[in-house]
């Protein structure tokens, strides 16, 4: 199993819900948060940094799928989500060691 995690604009969150679910995933955890990246949360063209880097708005995506869907949904979020500008997000992916579906007990590739 996979843990995808996505940083993406808020505007994305739509597109990626419906590319998320179209890949094959089952569900989906969304949290706003703020921060920057490599930008510093400038426009590129803006003058370098003088004091704290802008936090900007985001999105973070969480799903957590299989092995055999964790391409597909990455590339489904990927696609949605880019505008070919700065600010379009990260994504990876991390490998789950366990899972538990609390209220039937069910473990691993059966609680995703």
């Amino acid at each position: 199993m996979k843990l995808i995690t996505a940083i993406i604009r808020p505007e994305k969150l739509e597109d990626v819900t419906h590319a998320v679910v179209d890949a094959g995933a089952r569900g989906m955890t969304v949290a706003e948060v703020r921060g920057f990246g490599q930008q510093y949360g400038q426009a590129p063209e803006a003058s370098p940094v003088t004091g704290a880097p802008l936090m900007l708005r985001k999105v973070r995506i969480e799903v957590v799928v299989g092995d055999d869907r964790a391409e597909a949904v990455t590339d489904a979020i990927a696609k949605a989500v880019r505008t070919g500008t700065v600010g379009d997000g990260k994504i990876w992916a991390c490998r789950v060691t366990s899972a538990l579906r609390v209220r039937t007990g069910e473990r691993d590739r059966d609680a995703v």
